[in-house]
């Protein structure tokens, strides 16, 4: 696998948009307004919007308005049609058959040719994508015979979910496919929207295409709003604010000012799972925490039940794993995985793995004292440096020195990525396929790799590997039981299924994976 940027992850948690599996939104009253403006805030400017280079929730939620995808997943979490018609599925391969009378934004006909560049494009090492081997599995190649109508993509050898993951690539068309460097701030898809004004920091325009009859499940573009309006708003009281003054329509909530906007009038809301919140642990060489038993150590110090609480402010639920509802396989792989809270056992553990309190109560081993940097990121609410004050408070007990260090996103993806310069992170992680985060829970570590954690759990690479060959369903108890094997020995800590309160105003819609769904939003006032 080429190296992916570990920003994938950074701060803003990686999602993978995905049209359908939504949240019910409240019932509109009257008709729809066509002729208006919806406003939508987005936390942090999505960066360059090639789907190639986008990874993170922000990213995807601006794309998702302009771009296609082959399939789409419904309400009941089946696969259904959206670019592709149909499909035949082989355990190494997927033939899709395109919709025809499909256009890119600029008139052009989508062609199977157009999906299959767009994969080649991306597993291209050249392309630097950091969503190979993500939302592309890695030895994935894609072959277009435009008579016939189709398109295949294949893997080198049989792989889960091969017909899954299509429904995370954003097909680029037109004039966007040949000239990458054209869409670093514009869009060349075939979604119900095309971008006609990007303001990076504070605003992206996006212009309603009234000849969209293909999404997912039917929808048209017949009844959307003319103009849809990404307004970039990172502070979370001031798009409280500007929703109850209705100069938005929509914005996202995680943090205190959830509890206001629950209360106010005249507001729509919509509780959506937003990924787990958990944090990992560094295993370079150089670390205290490659050794297993000061993992361990560290996690049966904590209330993981008090963390979740403090983490999500109260507003979360017990986490039950690591990928996204609707999951492809249903079952909880944490409870009875996770080292149990029992702060004496934790004491014994550090003192049998050498780790002995010093005179100034810091536990020291060859004359190196355990300290650890533990590093969130401040852009995510309160709760975020609540929980690190509370992981400190119960390890410093422990003997263990704790430097705290809250950072903005692009800190966080380039101590990720490349300075490396922390122990413990806090980092979300919202998937909707288990085979999308074996890049960054395996194999080569950053910065060469996207092993952010240089994690290397046997066990669970020979799970996943085991897994990846099975069909999807069959696959399943593998793929879950690879997860367990990762919390069991600690190399990362889930803690809590966090929840976003989803708000609108003068408009109703509906999200998934993180993800506006374009064709679901309706302005029942003028915007």
């Amino acid at each position: 696998m080429t190296k992916p940027a570990v920003a994938a992850l950074a701060g803003l948690a990686l999602l993978t948009a995905a049209c359908g599996g939504t949240t019910g939104a409240p019932e509109q009253q009257g008709g729809p307004v066509t002729a208006g403006t919806f406003t939508y805030a987005i936390p942090a400017d999505p960066g360059v919007l090639d789907p190639a280079q986008g990874v993170l929730t922000v990213t995807n939620n601006v794309l998702s308005v302009a771009y296609d995808t082959l399939v789409a997943v419904g309400a009941d979490g089946k696969i259904v049609p959206a670019l592709a018609e149909k499909w035949d599925v082989k355990p190494d391969s997927v033939t899709f058959t395109l919709r025809k009378g499909v256009t890119c934004s600029d008139g052009s006909p989508v062609t199977p040719t157009n999906v299959a560049d767009n994969v080649n494009h991306i597993a291209d090492p050249a392309s630097k994508s950091p969503i190979y081997g993500v939302m592309v599995p890695a030895g994935m190649k894609a072959e277009a015979d435009d008579a016939a109508g189709t398109v295949t993509l294949s893997m080198p050898e049989p792989f889960s979910f091969i017909l899954e993951s299509a429904r995370s690539i954003f097909i680029v068309c037109g004039k966007g496919a040949k000239d990458r460097a054209s869409i670093a701030r514009a869009t060349s898809g075939s979604g119900p929207y095309q971008l006609t004004e990007a303001v990076p920091g504070d605003h992206y325009t996006f212009k309603a295409r009234r000849d969209y009859v293909w999404g997912p499940a039917g929808a048209t573009a017949k009844e959307l709003p003319e103009t849809l309006v990404m307004k970039v708003v990172p502070n979370e009281q001031t798009a409280a604010n500007m929703l109850i003054a209705g100069t938005i329509n929509g914005a996202n909530f995680i943090g205190a000012d959830r509890s206001r906007i629950e209360s106010a009038p005249g507001v729509n809301k919509q509780l959506v799972s937003a990924g787990n919140g958990q944090f990992f642990y560094h295993q370079g060489d150089d670390r205290p925490t490659k050794d297993p038993e000061v993992r361990k150590a560290l996690t049966q110090a904590l209330n993981v039940k008090e963390l979740a609480g403090i983490a999500s402010g109260g507003t979360g639920q017990p986490a039950t794993g690591l990928v996204m509802d609707p999951r492809p396989c249903q079952g909880d792989t944490v409870s009875g995985h996770v080292p149990a809270f029992d702060a004496a056992a934790a004491a014994a553990a550090l003192d049998a793995a050498g780790w002995k309190p010093g005179a100034d109560g810091v536990r020291t081993k060859d004359g190196k004292r355990l300290s650890l940097r533990y590093m969130y990121a401040t852009t995510r609410g309160p709760g975020y440096q609540a929980a690190a004050e509370y992981m400190a408070d119960a390890w410093k007990k422990l003997g263990v020195e704790v430097k705290l260090n809250g950072v903005i996103d692009t800190k966080l993806s380039e101590s990720l990525n490349s300075t490396q310069d922390w122990d413990v992170v806090w980092l979300p992680i919202g998937v909707i396929l288990p085979s999308q985060l074996v890049g960054f829970l395996s194999g080569p570590a950053a910065p060469e790799g996207a092993n952010f954690a240089h994690l290397a759990n046997k066990r669970y690479e020979q799970l996943v590997a085991e897994a990846s060959k099975l069909p999807s369903a069959e696959g399943c108890p593998k793929w879950l039981e690879s997860e367990s094997a990762l919390f069991e020995t600690a190399d990362l800590v889930p803690v809590v299924d966090t929840t976003v309160l989803v708000a609108g105003k003068g408009a109703t819609f509906r999200v998934s994976a993180g993800s506006l769904v374009p064709t679901s939003i309706r302005l029942t006032q003028g915007g």
